[in-house]
């Protein structure tokens, strides 16, 4: 599947930019309609439908301080077959949700290609076959956005012709703004609306912990680990648990896992 690398432009006019990122700024849940309110504008004066899912892992639909669905009644994906949200498939089939866990710059895509900032040999084997059908349009701007603890944010904007299969120029001249209004706009979502702490605060893994578990991530048990850095299995397990203690996790693989979603463990080669 081809790539096609672009340029995006600098936004003009700092003092409008400041504006419209203090206007899809949330730093509560009341600030949360107004603030998509100012999305829904903003991609409307531009041709564009905003369509936001701020964890591609979660089924619940994003929602203001009254509960009101976003999607729906402020971006307006409220048509026969439009509420795309309710299909829980959708992560796992559609190419765009897909696309962003490879990806966490701003892209625009249709069933030709991915057209990206730089070359992306992940997204370039990723099918596109029926790409209408399985992104629901012809074409998008992805806004792809990762949060600590490891959550993927997919947000898009589509045109509101649904003809319009070349994003090209809207890319180009409004992809770097989007993608600030976006981040903004998702950074303060999840913290105003997250209520459970997922991991201990200030959680500081020793350089010792830290090895021990890049090498368990990668599938070495206690005794190879303990060949490998010259230690004894003992030791190997005690920096194993005492890592474990400190992320508050109840096993091995939990340990490893919220290691990882703090960045300690790093990106496998």
């Amino acid at each position: 599947m081809s790539s096609n690398v672009v340029a995006l432009r600098t936004p003009q006019g700092r003092e409008p930019l400041e504006q419209l990122l203090e206007d899809v700024t949330i730093r509560c849940v009341d600030d949360i309609h107004d603030a998509a309110q100012v999305l829904a504008r903003i991609g409307q004066e531009r041709g564009l439908k905003v369509a936001l899912c701020e964890d591609i892992s979660s089924n619940e639909p994003m929602v203001d301080g009254d509960g009101t669905i976003l999607n729906a009644d402020v971006f307006g994906w409220v048509e026969e077959g439009a509420r795309w949200w309710e299909d829980h498939r959708l992560a796992l089939h559609s190419p765009l949700p897909r696309a962003c866990r490879y990806e966490s710059e701003p892209f625009w895509v249709n069933g030709k290609g991915f057209n990206t900032r730089w070359r992306n040999s992940y997204l370039e084997e990723i099918d596109l076959v029926d790409f209408e059908k399985r992104a629901l349009c012809k074409a998008a701007i992805v806004i792809p956005v990762h949060l600590p603890f490891g959550q993927i944010s997919a947000n898009s904007f589509v045109s509101t012709d649904p003809e319009n299969e070349d994003l090209s120029e809207i890319f180009a001249r409004d992809g770097s703004l989007l993608s600030q209004l976006i981040r903004r706009f998702i950074a303060g979502y999840v913290q105003a609306m997250r209520t459970k702490r997922r991991i201990p605060s200030d959680c500081v893994l020793s350089k010792r912990e830290v090895e021990c578990l890049r090498w368990a991530a990668i599938g070495k048990t206690d005794k190879e680990i303990s060949m490998i850095l010259e230690r004894s299995h003992a030791t190997i397990r005690y920096h194993i648990h005492r890592a474990g203690e400190k992320l508050d996790s109840v096993n091995r693989a939990q340990t490893i896992f919220k290691a990882g979603q703090l960045g300690y463990l790093g990106a496998s080669s």
